[in-house]
């Protein structure tokens, strides 16, 4: 059996069975062995050398706590059988060496190694390779396990690093959202109080101009209302607002324009009824699309991108579809589908990402036009 072999059956029985019982295993192994060589030439059984050899397979039982010692007592067993008349092979003294270098430092391997084969091979008890070779499957194990423990050690980190990334990303969504969602509820409290006050000016001489406008600003109040709630839910941060204009989606063609100017194919595609929708909801679908058509230039490498809105119902339905042959999804470090998640998830929506059935990368994401109950 060649190393190789050799250490994936040591590993499979050590991976299958508990330490103490894979021990007490390899000692009877070892005493079984070392018997068989003892009297394979003929020579009659006698109890001395069993019962030494049964002393040095039971004293491998201890090899993981006091190896230097174990090792000392299994060659100096071998020795004394040597030494009695008979020819034994040593074998409890190669597996000590082989669990010597699996389990301690280097250097104290090594420094048994030495005068154990010298002292095997001046009794005639095995040549030099046996102990060599066990020292070297055992120093293999002991490396390779310190590698993949290393590499668990890696990955383990890496993972919480990316976890730790995730979280400040969607920290820094969350805020972001909330400064637009902010800029939206200043300005539909600004529309409330000017209509509050034209319907003042006009309630006495034209009282139908002033409900209508009292009904307006009844619309934008629980409009208002539903935008507060999901800035609470965000728990803005304490950065300034900002004050420039928030994108709808009156302004799709225009940001579809400038990705066709980048070289990005896109169709944009209306399906149902455009309805009049929350600035939050807007906004959201905006972002979302953004993102994506991102993505798509970034990393899809695409012929055509189809952007396709669906008034229906409750719920708008959007949809990015490329047909890139590469993910379409941000690299390392990239966090823009925890941003649509974010936003999505603000307003008690839906969102899928991931290949397509007919190929491509797809967006898809439902965003409730009431908002979340």
């Amino acid at each position: 059996m060649n190393p190789a072999a050799m250490f994936r059956a040591v590993r499979g029985l050590r991976a299958a069975h508990r330490p103490v019982l894979f021990d007490v295993l390899l000692a009877v192994a070892a005493v079984i062995v070392e018997v068989g060589l003892l009297f394979n030439d003929g020579t009659r059984p006698s109890p001395l050398p069993i019962a030494v050899t049964v002393l040095s397979g039971a004293v491998l039982l201890a090899r993981r706590r006091f190896g230097v010692a174990v090792t000392a007592a299994t060659a100096a067993a071998a020795v004394a059988v040597a030494a009695a008349g008979y020819s034994p092979g040593g074998a409890p003294a190669v597996v000590a060496l082989w669990s010597l270098a699996e389990t301690r430092d280097r250097r104290v391997s090594l420094a048994a190694l030495a005068p154990v084969a010298v002292l095997l091979l001046a009794w005639s008890v095995c040549a030099p390779p046996a102990p060599v070779g066990a020292w070297m499957l055992g120093a293999y194990m002991r490396t390779r396990r310190r590698y993949v423990r290393a590499v668990e050690d890696r990955a383990a980190t890496l993972e919480r690093e990316r976890e730790q990334l995730d979280l400040i990303a969607a920290q820094r969504e969350r805020g972001a959202i909330a400064r637009e969602l902010h800029d939206i509820v200043a300005h539909s409290v600004t529309v409330m109080l000017i209509g509050v006050r034209g319907a003042r000016d006009v309630l006495e001489t034209e009282p139908r101009v002033a409900a209508r406008t009292l009904e307006q600003v009844e619309a934008s109040a629980e409009q208002s209302l539903a935008e507060l709630r999901r800035i609470l839910v965000l728990l803005r941060g304490p950065e300034a607002a900002r004050t420039r204009p928030q994108p709808s989606l009156a302004d799709l063609d225009e940001l579809v324009a400038g990705y066709r100017a980048a070289g990005l194919p896109v169709r944009l595609e209306v399906a149902g009824k455009p309805l009049d929708l929350p600035s939050g909801v807007e906004l959201s679908a905006y972002r979302i699309i953004e993102e994506a058509l991102t993505n798509a230039l970034k990393h899809a490498g695409a012929t055509l991108v189809t952007v396709r809105l669906c008034y229906g119902g409750a719920d708008l339905e959007v949809r990015v579809h490329d047909d890139g042959t590469a993910t379409g999804e941000p690299g390392p470090g990239g966090h823009g589908l925890v941003g649509m998640r974010e936003r999505v998830a603000v307003l008690g929506g839906e969102l899928e990402t991931g290949r397509a059935p007919g190929g491509g990368f797809r967006v898809a994401a439902r965003l409730p036009i009431g908002g979340p109950a």
